[in-house]
């Protein structure tokens, strides 16, 4: 069995690639356009408005001019506020409860579009679907389970859609994605006298998935689009670096690591109504797969330890689904109005599995927008949100690995504003 001193490392991977500020549950960004943000994403498979389609449901190019591109920057502010109700250091010793674990965080996008011909598009889009960071301030009781974790994915998208008939478009896409995570904790070092020591992870990691829809035109007034995102599957590698007063027991403990990781699929129904030549109803309903994360072996590749697993972490992660509702109103030719509210489980079952990293909960979603034509063929987007986040329970049981217990309660909010521009030729 691994002593306090040895691995207590590793939350890292998953209190790492888990992290708490992403403004979708768990750690997925939606916010891969802002013209969808005033809207709380509702319709996402079936509009396909701008180039940003081809995320969402590449298909919709078919819907697009000759030659189009999208882009834009999204901004997310998470809050996590921890109140203590017991909980307990084990072999560190200090107290605090972290401060605010959230922050800001920047979603950029851009995507093109062109037509080939009448019913052949191909495009390509690049965005960022999971991430972003929590930071507490030091000292505070959770610092052994996490400090700091920041994550970020690169995402790259080129696609190709087809136009069937005037009712019936296809579309699929190749995924490249990267990944990159640092974690870091405080280390409980067992010796002559006991003490903390900074642990840093580094892991980094290239997969590729896919992603197809669909797009039907039922009547001139309604459309219902489908779009899936693949898992995709990673094989991480990275260091654990420990810098602490002992340099027999850094050098001991840092080595090389490796973990294989697998990120969810998501699958998509979509809809849109245009009641009249001012209102349009948009609907939504999405399902993650975040099962596909039950929990993480991290394995050693250097140092004497080199083949043993540095920690097992059970997420007992579950499958999650989101729903949407939307209206669009076109308050004069030139500016339309957009409103929405959606309601997003958590793939966290409860408090004894939910990480101080990742103080995730269901949350509430209450959106607006606007839209403006911009001169020939240009159109800005503005949105913004309010997450309204249930309060989280931890019991985050780990005095038997050296990182305690947290024992308290979360209290979240999120802000998200978005901005975006897309030009057709």
């Amino acid at each position: 069995m691994n002593s306090p001193s040895s691995l207590n490392l590793l939350p890292a991977l998953i209190i790492g690639l888990l992290s708490g500020n992403a403004s979708a549950a768990g750690f997925q960004l939606l916010e891969q356009n802002a013209s969808g943000l005033g809207n709380a994403y509702a319709g996402s498979a079936a509009v396909a408005e701008n180039a940003s389609t081809i995320f969402y449901n590449p298909a919709g190019m078919t819907q697009l001019k000759e030659r189009e591109f999208s882009t834009g920057l999204v901004a997310v502010g998470t809050s996590f506020k921890f109140t203590d109700t017991g909980s307990s250091v084990g072999f560190l010793t200090g107290t605090g409860t972290g401060g605010d674990g959230g922050g800001w965080g920047f979603i950029p996008n851009a995507y093109m579009s062109w037509a080939l011909n009448k019913d052949l598009y191909v495009g390509v889009g690049v965005g960022a679907p999971f991430g972003l960071k929590t930071e507490y301030d030091n000292p505070w009781v959770g610092a052994a389970q996490s400090a700091m974790f920041d994550v970020k994915t690169y995402n790259i998208n080129p696609s190709v859609a087809f136009r069937v008939n005037n009712k019936v478009s296809v579309g699929a896409g190749l995924n490249w994605q990267r990944l990159t995570a640092q974690y870091i904790r405080q280390v409980a070092v067992v010796s002559a006298v006991t003490s903390a020591s900074p642990l840093t992870l580094d892991l980094t990691g290239d997969s590729w998935g896919w992603n197809a829809g669909a797009l039907f035109t039922v009547s001139p007034a309604s459309k219902v689009g489908v779009s899936y995102r693949s898992t995709v599957s990673y094989d991480l590698t990275g260091d654990i670096n420990i810098t602490g007063p002992s340099a027999a027991l850094n050098s001991s403990r840092s080595s090389g690591a490796k973990a294989s990781l697998k990120l969810p699929d998501v699958f998509v129904l979509s809809g849109t109504h245009q009641v009249s030549e001012k209102v349009q109803l948009l609907g939504d309903i999405s399902w993650t797969g975040w099962s596909s994360i039950p929990k993480l072996d991290v394995i050693r590749t250097s140092g004497a330890l080199t083949g043993q697993i540095a920690q097992t972490l059970d997420t007992d992660f579950r499958d999650s689904t989101r729903v949407a509702a939307g209206v669009n109103y076109q308050y004069r030719g030139d500016l339309k109005l957009k409103f929405g509210l959606a309601y997003d489980q958590t793939p966290v079952k409860g408090a004894s599995t939910r990480l101080v990293s990742l103080p995730d909960n269901d949350r509430t979603w209450l959106s607006a927008g606007a839209q403006w034509t911009v001169g020939k063929g240009g159109v800005m987007d503005i949105g913004a949100t309010y997450l309204l986040l249930n309060n989280s329970q931890i019991d985050n049981n780990q005095l038997v690995d050296g990182r305690g217990r947290v024992t308290g309660e979360y209290s979240a909010n999120a802000w998200i504003f978005g901005l975006q521009y897309s030009r057709a030729f």
